[in-house]
């Protein structure tokens, strides 16, 4: 096992500011293209970081300190996004997205004791019982997985546009 809870924190509290930089001062057309129908573009993605920072990590994680097994904590709904979120404007988003993510860095450090809490154990919905450390650890990579779909997204903008050196060109690659 490689986790480390100081380490996971170093990739979470970069995010926001990854985004930030990367997608502030952009283009509506960067930021709103996607892959086509059904799927998310980078404004999107913003919104669905934020949802998760509201309603997954944080009430998650401290509902299974508090309940353990003994009660599956609430199901996430990964596109309630989708419905109703105001519209704001990049800037604001990321704005809003890096708050909350400094408030939920601070909470969980209060949450969570490394030396006791890591193997604590809760009762998630569909996949049983799931430690704490695997919850946070999915946190760090469902960033990075955001962080990527994001890049992915925007490179596939210019797919048609790169010509023959799509070749040499692996975020383009379809598998």
């Amino acid at each position: 096992m490689h986790f480390k809870l100081e380490e996971a924190i170093e990739v979470l509290e970069r995010t926001p500011k990854t985004l930030a930089y990367f997608l502030s001062g952009l283009s509506e057309d960067w930021v709103q293209c996607n892959e086509g129908e059904g799927t998310w573009n980078a404004s999107e993605v913003i919104d669905h970081l934020i949802e998760g920072e509201k309603n997954n990590w944080i009430p998650r994680l401290r509902f299974m300190l508090q309940e353990g097994e003994n009660k599956a904590f609430p199901s996430f709904d990964r596109y309630a996004h989708l419905n109703g979120m105001q519209e704001l404007s990049i800037k604001e988003k990321l704005l809003e997205f890096q708050m909350i993510r400094e408030q939920n860095i601070i909470k969980l450090k209060k949450l969570v004791n490394p030396e006791l809490d890591l193997e604590s154990t809760g009762l998630h919905p569909a996949f049983g019982v799931v430690k704490v450390r695997e919850l946070i650890s999915t946190w760090v990579v469902h960033d990075l997985t955001h962080i990527s779909q994001i890049v992915r997204v925007m490179a596939e903008r210019y797919r048609e546009d790169v010509g023959p050196w799509i070749e040499y060109l692996g975020v383009l690659k379809k598998d």
